[in-house]
Order: C-alpha cells, then sequence, then structure tokens
C-alpha cells in the first residue's frame, strides 16, 4: 500500500475534526432544553369611569335633606292656601292643643300622677271593680272663646255602633287611634262629640279624617266617653298622612 504523504495525512486529519466538531455541535443543539418564551408584559388598565360593582347608588345626606325641606315647604305653602280658603268661608283649622284652657295641661299631669300613684300602691286592683276599667281621666274645662266658631280639625272616629252597612249620625272624634276601644278615653275636653243632619257611611271603626262644622262648648255623656265639647257637622273628608 502506498503511504500517505504527510499534506496527504493533513488534509484527511483536517476532514475528520471537522466532521466531528458538526456532529458535536448537532448533538449538543438537539440535547439543550428550549428557552422559554418571553412573557409579554401585561397592557396597562384603564381606570373605568363611573359606578364600580360594591359601590353604593343613591342620594346623598344632602340631597335628601333638601328632599325634606322642599316638602315642608311644600306642605307649608299648601296649608297657607287652605287656611286663606278656609278662612273666607269663616272657618279655622285648629289643633286638639287650642281645646285645653290655660294650665289644663298641668292640671291633667297632676291628676294622672294621682292616679298612676293610686294603681301602683301595692294594694293591688281587683279584677271587676271600678279600678279594673278604663278610667277617663281630666277635666270639662273648655275654651269659651270657642264657642258657635266654625272650625276644621282632624282626628279618628269613634262610631256608637259599627257593621257592614252601619249609618250613622252621632260619633266621637277623638285625637289618638284606639281611644275608647283598646286604650282608656281622652279627657273630656280632648274628645269631641259629633253630631250630623245626614247619615254617614263609615268604612272602618276607626278612621282618620277631617271634620267641618260648628263647635259649641256642650257637654256629652255617653257609654264610651264623655265630651266637653260637641261640633255639628258640616263636611267630612278622610285625612291623608
Amino acid at each position: 500500500m502506498t503511504s500517505l504523504n504527510t499534506r496527504t495525512v493533513s488534509v484527511l486529519f483536517a476532514l475528520v475534526l471537522a466532521a466531528c466538531g458538526a456532529a458535536s455541535t448537532t448533538d449538543t443543539a438537539e440535547a439543550a432544553p428550549a428557552k422559554p418564551a418571553v412573557k409579554a408584559a401585561p397592557a396597562t388598565v384603564q381606570p373605568v369611569s363611573g359606578p364600580q360593582v360594591g359601590d353604593k347608588i343613591g342620594e346623598t345626606a344632602a340631597d335628601r335633606a333638601a328632599a325634606r325641606e322642599k316638602k315642608a315647604a311644600e306642605r307649608a305653602a299648601a296649608a297657607k292656601k287652605q287656611d286663606a280658603e278656609l278662612a273666607a268661608r269663616g272657618v279655622k283649622r285648629i289643633g286638639w292643643e287650642e281645646l285645653m284652657p290655660e294650665g289644663e295641661e298641668e292640671r291633667l299631669a297632676q291628676m294622672y300622677q294621682a292616679q298612676m300613684a293610686m294603681l301602683y300602691s301595692g294594694a293591688g286592683v281587683a279584677e271587676g271593680s271600678a279600678a279594673d276599667t278604663m278610667v277617663q281621666v281630666g277635666t270639662f274645662n273648655t275654651v269659651k272663646e270657642l264657642n258657635g266658631k266654625k272650625i276644621r280639625i282632624p282626628g279618628y272616629t269613634v262610631p256608637f255602633e259599627y257593621g257592614a252597612d252601619a249609618q250613622i249620625k252621632e260619633f266621637l272624634l277623638v285625637p289618638y287611634f284606639g281611644a275608647c276601644i283598646h286604650s282608656p278615653p281622652p279627657p273630656p275636653n280632648q274628645t269631641i262629640f259629633v253630631i250630623a243632619d245626614k247619615a254617614i257611611k263609615m268604612k272602618d271603626l276607626a278612621q282618620a279624617v277631617w271634620i267641618e262644622g260648628t263647635i259649641y262648648t256642650q257637654t256629652q255623656e255617653s257609654e264610651l266617653a264623655d265630651a266637653a265639647y260637641t261640633i255639628k257637622l258640616t263636611g267630612i273628608e278622610e285625612y291623608t298622612y
């Protein structure tokens, strides 16, 4: 076999080294793990205008206060207009406190205190006795200047009879719900005996109404309560809250 010269050997050696290097490079590339993909930076979240989940939506305290003031002003304006219309007909709108003469509230307070002292004196109340009934505390003292005046006053009706077809011409007017039926009667000078010329059909036992008529300092007695005032009825309408 002919021996290779030095140049040929060098060339062959170089080719062998090149082949080995290529294979090594390829193996290394196949063995190396893949680099993780670079995640894109999240987009900047823009603030959302308007109400968000969990927000309480509604009027502010200032809005509610303004609404109350507006309604109060509207009621005052309506009452002033109505008072002017009533005055043109010679009618005055009054409250229950105007039925009590000067110093009557103090006298009434003393009478209530005396009654409470008697009830809670420790002796107890015998069932069926006079103390076991609803006692009407108060006086028949009236405001004389009201006698014969045309008035308009709100209150609750207490009819002497009641039924689906009850037509009544007489009933009591009291300042609070349940009086004379479920609770003690008001004082006589806080109870009005109402007389109507035409029968009235009552929708319910106790109705909130406005009554209009001529008031008299005339005492009336009944099984439900005694009244220091009497009104000759000329008009009745539902009281709206």
